[in-house]
């Protein structure tokens, strides 16, 4: 996987410090705020950077996700 930088939006991950997240180690964290509250470009980059098994995964199995960003999310990747 590529190693470019992102700068993420504070409004985004509020209760942490944005450039203190780690893109491998908080995977799963960063997918659940963007499927949850990402812009386009956020979804883009998300769906770019990782894997899709484990975006997967995360709509599959977090427990944080909206119910109603949930039912989207199993609807696009259904296809």
């Amino acid at each position: 996987m590529k190693n470019e930088q992102i700068t993420f939006r504070q409004s985004l991950f509020w209760d942490v410090d944005p450039k203190t997240i780690d893109i491998e180690k908080n995977a799963r964290y960063i997918i659940e705020r963007i499927l949850d509250f990402g812009d386009d470009n956020e979804v883009r980059w998300m769906w770019n950077r990782y894997n899709h098994a484990l975006i997967r995964d995360v709509v599959d199995r977090s427990r944080g996700l909206f119910p109603a960003t949930r039912s989207f999310w199993n609807l696009m990747l259904s296809t």
